[in-house]
This record gives C-alpha cells, structure tokens and sequence, in this order.
C-alpha cells in the first residue's frame, strides 16, 4: 500500500517559493459614525515552515485578522497574497476553494460534529479539501495517528476528554495537507495539561515543515512559537524571535 505523506516537505532543488502568507498594507475598516478601523495598515510575511504567535488583548484586532488571514472577510485596503496569489479580487468560489485545500482551521470550540465518529469527523473535512476519493481513508487514519489517537477512531466526542477533542480539530485541520495552519485560542477551553499537550503536538508538526499561524491572548502560549507579533488598537508589531 502506498504510504501518503500529509504534510510533503519541499525539494531541496527546488526553486524559491513565495511566502505561505504575505499582507502588504492590508486594513480593514468597518462603516460607521465613526468608522471603525479594526485594522490599520499592515505588513506581514510568514514563510513555509515558520511558527508564528499573534498576541493581544480583547478587542485588540485578533478576530478581524484571523477572518482576513482564513478569507473569511475581505480587506478594505491592501493585498493578501497566500502561496503568492492574490486573493482580494477573487471571485468567492475561489476564495472557498482556496479556504478549503490551502488553510486548516482548530478553533477554541472543537466544533466538532458530536453525533459522528472520531474518524468520521476527519473523513467529512477530505470532502472539502480536495483530497481524491481513493485517498481519503488512509490520508484520515493517518493524521488521527500523528496526532496520537489512533486508537479513538471509532469514539465519539462527547465521549472524549478536552485536549483529545483538539487532537481531533486538529487532525481534521491537517488532513487535507493546508499550507497553513491558523489556530484561534487553541488551548482556551483546556486546562494546564491539556494545554502543554495540545502545545507540544503544535511543535511536534512545525517539526514536520507544517507552518503555524497562532492567535492567542495568552503570552505562554504566545512564547512557544519562533516568532511573535503583538497586536493592539489594530497595529501589528513584531516582538521577538525564538
């Protein structure tokens, strides 16, 4: 049987790739009396392989970023280029398109379907990322095993502890082989343990070229990524490298 590999490292001849994810002078200001402008102008550069925490308070422009970075929202300025394709003008089924085969999402809520298996929760998200019918099995039971749950295929959520529900957000997330993985408040549902587990499997992954985008309030969590940016009042600042 052939082995699939989920997250393919790129070839050391190959030529020079762009970044996974480029903002040049994106904002976001939303209507209003005054309006509101939720993000200033903003660069930032993530290249295949980085790890990287965006850190802020509440209120500080974490949501309206990760709606932009995940092509749930639109910038009102400014280009997102992911993989070096330009997203602002795209039509909206490239952009789902895009969304689906290229960004793997974990949230703080699992969102995870509580009436379906463990393994049928990762097999539903292959229909949405593009992965080939013929390869959608080995490729679910492949990330449930890197992720260290194997052995709870046939489990349901609710009958799973915290940190094993995000083991799961996660192997879905990652089954569909994203160039990025964009993870919101990934350890706020999760007490100290299960927080420091689901943390050492995020650099377990970055050990395996997987880039990581980390949003976070919470500056341990922030810490454990190479680099770190910190946002407030909508400005970004880059504040240290790992």
């Amino acid at each position: 049987m052939t082995t699939v590999d989920p997250w393919p490292l790129p070839e050391l001849d190959a030529p020079p790739t762009p970044p996974v994810v480029e903002l040049a002078q994106v904002a976001r200001v939303f209507p209003g009396e005054p309006p509101v402008h939720a993000l200033h102008p903003s660069d930032l550069v993530v290249a295949g392989g980085d790890y990287l925490s965006i850190v802020g308070p509440s209120g500080s422009g974490k949501s309206t970023l990760l709606h932009l970075l995940g092509l749930l929202d639109r910038p009102s300025s400014g280009e997102y280029l992911l993989d070096g394709e330009p997203t602002s003008g795209i039509s909206e089924a490239r952009r789902s398109a895009l969304r689906g085969g290229r960004i793997g999402f974990v949230f703080q809520q699992f969102h995870l379907l509580p009436h379906r298996t463990v393994l049928d929760n990762v097999l539903l998200a292959t229909l949405y990322g593009g992965v080939p019918r013929a390869e959608r099995q080995e490729r679910a039971l492949a990330a449930l095993d890197r992720v260290h749950l194997g052995h709870r295929l046939g489990f349901l959520p609710t009958t799973l502890s915290g940190g094993e529900r995000q083991r799961v957000a996660v192997a879905r997330a990652v089954v569909a082989a994203p160039r990025v993985l964009l993870a919101d408040e990934p350890t706020g549902n999760l007490d100290t343990q299960n927080s420091a587990g689901v943390l050492d499997l995020f650099d377990e992954l970055h050990d395996d070229g997987l880039t990581l985008v980390v949003i976070t309030h919470d500056d341990v969590v922030s810490a454990r990524a190479d680099r770190r940016v910190r946002i407030a009042d909508g400005r970004l600042v880059e504040v240290g490298h790992g």
